[in-house]
């Protein structure tokens, strides 16, 4: 399943790019007169700036990840490499049965910015998200011959983020930021969800489904980042270090693993309503500890060891920054990223693209 884009998204794009962009006033960013459209992080890049006293920021942002084919490690594998050799941890059948081969995830993200003081902003953001996963089954307790193939679905709201983003510069450079961010993510997504699968066996159950087919995690989390970024005439450069830290065993019995991340990026401003940019981001996910007793079946993702590992993926983006007319303090961004290096603790699904679109308003 590939992305599309709609005619309002093209024409909100076209509208950007109508040549009645000039110097104007505005509220937002890091001061002076002129909104610039690299006052912000590429899209992808979250908790990146802070606001002034008083002022306000709505954003949405759409998610999409598509997923094909497994790794365990660095090495590529076939369903078939997995049903012959990959152990199944539940006992019967001794291996694998079921192999996931494709997932996609839609997530829509809704958030709120406020600027408490020149010096600190608070944030909040919530997420609704739907999940595919798409199976292959394999006959009997041994053996190649595919049984058929089924899909399993998650749709609804995700856990949601509250946090304090601080200024740690002293604000006399308006296009330098260098800030702290301490989130929580507070588990309002479900960890129930069920669905029809299709056995070994030739039955068709709807159990609770395997962990990355559920909506949240569970627990309360803490999301402490630190950002800087700062621009040089046309250019800008930044970089941030974010964590998600998981703090307890969820009521099902299991923890997702911590994950640690680091991301820098360099965009180019030809105009103050446009910048291109580019970003490396590299990350480090553990694996499950614990497990849901409801979740035990011959598939990888019922594996709790079967998750996490070092991902290294490259970004390209767009950012758009309204200066006159409607579209004054509207922005528009875009960002399209692909791996260049994958580790996972598998065998378990990769990631092979990731498309961010984000809108924002400050007033």
């Amino acid at each position: 399943m590939k992305p599309k884009f709609t005619a309002p998204c093209a024409a909100l794009v076209a509208a950007f790019c109508l040549p009645a962009f000039s110097p104007a006033n505005a509220h937002e960013g890091d001061g002076g007169n002129v909104t610039y459209a690299t006052d912000h992080a590429p899209i992808g890049v979250m908790a990146d700036h802070r606001h002034k006293q008083g002022e306000w920021m709505t954003s949405y942002r759409f998610s999409f990840m598509d997923m094909a084919g497994n790794r365990d490690g660095t090495d590529r594998l076939s369903p078939e490499d997995i049903v012959t050799s990959a152990p199944n941890p539940f006992g019967m059948p001794p291996t694998l049965r079921v192999v996931p081969t494709d997932m996609t995830m839609k997530m829509h993200m809704a958030g709120v910015m406020y600027g408490l003081t020149d010096r600190v902003t608070l944030m909040a953001m919530g997420m609704y998200m739907t999940s595919e996963m798409d199976h292959i089954t394999f006959q009997g307790p041994a053996g190649t011959t595919r049984l058929g193939g089924f899909t399993t679905e998650t749709t609804g709201f995700g856990d949601t983020t509250v946090a304090a983003i601080v200024g740690l510069d002293d604000g006399s450079y308006e296009h330098r930021q260098v800030n702290v961010a301490l989130g929580v993510s507070i588990p309002t997504g479900s960890i129930g969800e069920r669905d029809q699968i299709l056995t070994p066996m030739n039955t068709t159950p709807s159990p609770r489904l395997p962990y990355p087919m559920q909506l949240g995690s569970g627990t309360f989390d803490l999301k402490p980042s630190a950002t800087a970024r700062t621009r040089m005439g046309d250019v800008s450069i930044g970089g941030q270090l974010s964590g998600v830290i998981r703090l307890e065993r969820n009521e099902a019995g299991y923890r997702l693993g911590n994950k640690y991340e680091a991301t820098a990026w360099a965009a180019y401003e030809p105009a103050p309503w446009v910048s291109f940019s580019a970003r490396l981001r590299g990350a480090t996910m553990g694996d499950i500890s614990g497990a849901d007793p409801m979740i035990a079946a011959p598939v990888q993702t019922a594996d709790p060891e079967n998750h996490g590992g070092e991902v290294i993926e490259a970004l390209v983006g767009i950012n758009l920054a309204g200066q006159t007319g409607l579209i004054k303090g509207h922005r528009l961004a875009i960002e399209v990223g692909k791996p260049l290096y994958r580790n996972l603790n598998g065998p378990q699904l990769e990631t092979d693209l990731t498309l961010m679109v984000g809108w924002q308003k400050a007033f």
